[in-house]
């Protein structure tokens, strides 16, 4: 990862759970925004929550795609077995659904 836990303890001065319970309220935050936001736009729940978990879908793709590349980059010793190939499988997985949804449009 980019940097270790005992880093972010020291820098940040929160103890690991801390840590934790800030970075799962951001989480939640961030999802109930785009969820409210969506539906004080168009009104209907159904809607919302499908672009809600189409975003996140996105992102977490792009996320493990992110993480998997720094550790390759970074050369740890549990990243040596990685290959590119699994490493961006990710993205393959991301235009797979981006050509279903293209083609659902249209």
């Amino acid at each position: 990862m980019l940097f270790s836990l005992k880093e972010l303890v020291q820098w940040l001065g929160f103890a690991t759970f801390e840590l934790f319970l800030h970075l799962l309220a951001l989480l939640l935050f961030s999802m109930l925004v785009a969820l409210k936001v969506d539906l004080f736009q168009e009104n209907e729940k159904r809607l919302a929550v499908l672009r809600l978990l189409w975003v996140l879908t996105v992102l977490s793709l792009k996320l493990a795609c992110e993480v998997l590349l720094c550790q390759k980059l970074a050369e740890q010793e549990r990243a040596r077995d990685l290959w590119f190939g699994l490493i961006v499988s990710p993205l393959f997985i991301l235009l797979q659904l981006l050509m279903i949804r293209a083609c659902r449009v249209n």
